[in-house]
């Protein structure tokens, strides 16, 4: 199995504005909300790179998250205009990793990062290099 570590990508921004739902009594940003966006911009990025969670559904492929982190530095607030900052870290031919931040402007608020597997419909365990090559080729070209 290789561990190839990415070169450094760019980052795919995504917008967000805090809705009042998502904040606590302290007026700020609920912690497992970040969570949700996170997701999101996860989604956007797939699909912005031209590979979307559909289209790995229908190839056989879940990309369950087996691993998540956060790190909070300072609070979003409710209608804040925040920008979710994407980008995949590592992959292998079993494995995905993405990196984010969570900005407001140009300050940092939240980084992230979420570690996933690639399974097959029945939840086993599966070698994108082996089950599907097209998308083990789209993530070396970078996807």
């Amino acid at each position: 199995m290789s561990n190839e570590t990415t070169k450094e990508r760019e980052w795919f921004p995504y917008g967000v504005r805090v809705r009042y739902q998502e904040t606590d009594q302290m007026g700020v940003v609920y912690h497992a909300n970040y969570l949700t966006w996170l997701e999101i911009a996860r989604t956007e990025y797939i699909r912005d790179k031209g590979f979307p969670y559909t289209r790995m559904e229908e190839l056989g492929l879940l990309l369950p998250v087996v691993g998540a982190e956060l790190k909070y530095v300072r609070p979003a607030r409710y209608d804040d205009e925040i920008t979710i900052l994407t980008r995949v870290t590592s992959y292998t031919t079993v494995k995905l990793e993405f990196e984010y931040e969570v900005r407001r402007g140009e300050e940092l608020l939240v980084t992230g990062l979420t570690r996933h597997a690639w399974v097959n419909l029945s939840w086993k365990p599966v070698r994108i290099d082996k089950e599907v090559p097209e998308l083990y080729e789209w993530l070396q070209r970078g996807g």
